[in-house]
């Protein structure tokens, strides 16, 4: 096996894991929504999940383990990147906000700071910031 193996296959776990915890988190309530749904599938696009895949990690979603980003930093990166694809997918109004608040709480953020995180980072996003301007903002959204 070539060192490049070992990447792409540390790099293929590495975004299953993470698909993974989208599909959890979306399923905490017991259901997918049609809303979801469309988003899950682009999602797993986007990280390179093949449709086999897609469909055995959709029906086996637990046995991945959920892998929040340790640094707050890379939370916040990972939420830039969520909230991106929530917006681009045009999923408006109370769906991106009931989406948006699982993937914060998913991603470890504190459940009483939610809705200010979302809406904060749904205004930076329409807003068309790019990640570094996200990650500031966010930080000092309380100052």
């Amino acid at each position: 096996m070539s060192f490049s193996d070992l990447f792409d296959s540390g790099f293929k776990k590495r975004n299953e894991s993470h698909f993974a915890s989208i599909v959890r988190v979306a399923m905490d309530d017991g259901i997918i929504t049609p809303e979801e749904q469309a988003f899950l599938e682009r999602t797993a696009r986007k990280l390179d999940i093949s449709q086999e895949d897609f469909k055995i990690i959709l029906k086996d979603y637990k046995s991945h383990p959920i892998n929040p980003p340790a640094s707050y930093d890379k939370r916040l990166e990972r939420l830039f990147d969520l909230a991106r694809m929530v917006h681009v997918d045009t999923i408006q109004g109370d769906p991106e906000h009931i989406l948006l608040r699982k993937i914060c709480i998913g991603l470890g953020f504190i459940p009483e700071n939610v809705k200010y995180i979302i809406d904060k980072a749904l205004t930076l996003i329409k807003d068309g910031v790019d990640l570094d301007t996200f990650t500031e903002e966010i930080k000092n959204m309380n100052k």
